[in-house]
Order: C-alpha cells, then sequence, then structure tokens
C-alpha cells in the first residue's frame, strides 16, 4: 500500500478505511474485515463510497466478493453510504438494528430531517442516503451474529443512548468492539474522548448502560468510527462515562438556571476547558474545526437539553 493510502491494517485481516468524510482526513473510518466472508462495518457518507470502493479494491474485494455490510447505527456519516455501497456490491446483506431497518429502506423521512438539521450543508456533509432494497437487509434486535466465515463471527449488541438504533459489534476472533458512537469520539493525535450526544435519542442513563454492557463484554481493543482503534479498553470506557455525566451536570445546572442554547454552550465549554487537549488556546486550529464539524458542542448540548426537557 502506498504512503497516501486510506487504508491501515489492523492485524488479523482487519483493514481500517479513511472514509474521507466531507474531504476531512481522520474523521471518519470504515473498517473492512478481510475473512472468509468479507464484511464491510461503516461505509460512511455517500460522498465517501466512491473512496470505500477504491480501498475494498486495493484490499482485493471485486463487486462480487463483499458478503456483508454492517452499521452500528443509521446517521448519516456511519451509514449514509449504504445505498450507494448495496448497489456496488450486489451480493452484500445490509445488517442494521431493526429500529433503523425502515429507514435504509426509504430514506424519505430520514433524509428530510437531515435536511431540516444541516440545511445547504447537508450535500457537502453526507450527500443523499439512496434506498437499499428491503429483501438485501437484515435486521437484528437485542443480539444477532453475521457469519464471517471459517467459524469467525460478529456478535451485535443493542447499545442505546446515542441513538435508539444503535448497535457495538465484538468480532469473535479478536475481541475488537466496533463501538460506532456510544462511546463517544476519539480524537487519536490527543487522545481525548469526548460526548457524543445529538438530539433527539440521548439519553444519559441508556448510554450508561450501554457502556457498562461494553465493558461486561471483555473486549480486547475498541475501534472508533470516530476515529481509530484503542487498546485501553476499561479506561477508555471509564472516560467515556465520566464525561458524559460532566456534560450532563453542566448542561443541567444552565438549563435550571434558565440559560438558553448559546449559554448553555458556554457554560460546557467553561465546565470542560482544559479537559480536551484537541480544544482550547493551544489547540491545533484545523483539528478543531474537523472536530466541531463532527461533533459541534452546539448539537451535543442540543441533545442533552431535548432529554432533560423530555424527562421533565
Amino acid at each position: 500500500m502506498s504512503t497516501d493510502s486510506p487504508i491501515t491494517p489492523l492485524g488479523n485481516e482487519v483493514y481500517e478505511i479513511d472514509t474521507r468524510m466531507a474531504g476531512y482526513s481522520g474523521i471518519t473510518a470504515g473498517y473492512l474485515i478481510r475473512s472468509d466472508r468479507p464484511c464491510l462495518v461503516e461505509p460512511g457518507t455517500s460522498g465517501s463510497a466512491p473512496n470505500v470502493r477504491r480501498a475494498l479494491d486495493e484490499l482485493g474485494i471485486g463487486p462480487q466478493d463483499l458478503a456483508t455490510v454492517v452499521v452500528t447505527h443509521i446517521h448519516l456519516d456511519h451509514a449514509g453510504g449504504v445505498g450507494d455501497i448495496a448497489r456496488m456490491y450486489p451480493n452484500a446483506e445490509i445488517v442494521v438494528h431493526e429500529k433503523g431497518a425502515r429507514h435504509l429502506a426509504d430514506p424519505s423521512r430520514l433524509m428530510r430531517s437531515a435536511r431540516m438539521v444541516y440545511g445547504d450543508m447537508l450535500d457537502t456533509l453526507f450527500g443523499e442516503l439512496k434506498p437499499t432494497e428491503a429483501t438485501r437487509i437484515r435486521a437484528v434486535e437485542e443480539t444477532g451474529v453475521i457469519d464471517l466465515g471459517g467459524g469467525r463471527r460478529l456478535e451485535s449488541h443493542y447499545s442505546p443512548g446515542h441513538a435508539k438504533h444503535h448497535v457495538g459489534l465484538l468480532d469473535s476472533l479478536t475481541g475488537d468492539l466496533y463501538v460506532g458512537d456510544a462511546a463517544g469520539v476519539y480524537i487519536p493525535e490527543t487522545a481525548d474522548v469526548r460526548p457524543a450526544t445529538p438530539p433527539p435519542d440521548f439519553d444519559l442513563d441508556t448510554a450508561l448502560a450501554s457502556l457498562d454492557k461494553f465493558r461486561a463484554l471483555g473486549a480486547q481493543r475498541l475501534l472508533f468510527a470516530h476515529y481509530g482503534p484503542v487498546d485501553a479498553v476499561d479506561e477508555t470506557l471509564e472516560r467515556s462515562a465520566e464525561e458524559l455525566r460532566i456534560w450532563v451536570d453542566a448542561v443541567r445546572d444552565a438549563h435550571e438556571a434558565g440559560m438558553d442554547l448559546d449559554h448553555a454552550v458556554a457554560a460546557v465549554k467553561e465546565r470542560t476547558a482544559g479537559r480536551y487537549k484537541a480544544f482550547g488556546p493551544d489547540a491545533d486550529p484545523e483539528l478543531e474545526e474537523k472536530y466541531e464539524v463532527l461533533s459541534s458542542a452546539v448539537s451535543n448540548v442540543s441533545g442533552i437539553i431535548h432529554s432533560l426537557s423530555r424527562h421533565a
């Protein structure tokens, strides 16, 4: 592989693919498990689909070879390219949690909602999620199994909190746990862990229960969609839970004080000042910008406020 290849080998036929979401490098990863039944985890956005196809070509996976595409959840930075990839790889089964399956078959409602949130930025960031034939979609529930061939499998574990259609995926051979967004955003350049709490589904207790479930699985490594592999499993999951509690406490205090969204965001930034090397006076502005695009403080605080209002 060339030095500028988007592919990083992670061992045991697992390959990280930089999907180059919206042209950014190192912001959203897909993963190919090149087993007897090749499986793509997290195809990324519609705009990323050509990048993913080139990477699979480089890894020797042709249009007839891909057996499965799995998404941890149907947010557009993870699943926006499912329809495109399904057309490129006609033999691949598409696996998703049952609460997300209908939106992959008919994305019209999801795209309308996304257009309301992102406006003209939608096309630049994600592109259009195209429908996938319902007969090619397999919905999983609390748990599910994806056959990787040769006795190897991916086990899906329902893990809501970030989204009601979220699953984590455990590789039976490696102990790799694909965490989606349930453990937040990991920034490899600084080893920061930052929450991902967008509306409308975020719920603190549910999110913390999902992290407890992840800890109980005994994973050997975490594979973040944002971004990359992390070996310190328990430490990172505990940090994720801690950050969630800090953000929710800060937003709750601001909310109870009658602050509007902008002031609540400012309160969170003040409460978390110094916690993240990627943000703050000495941060790399390009790094800060790309992660703010991916998981903005405004979106995260909005999700927490929505959750607090729902419980109230």
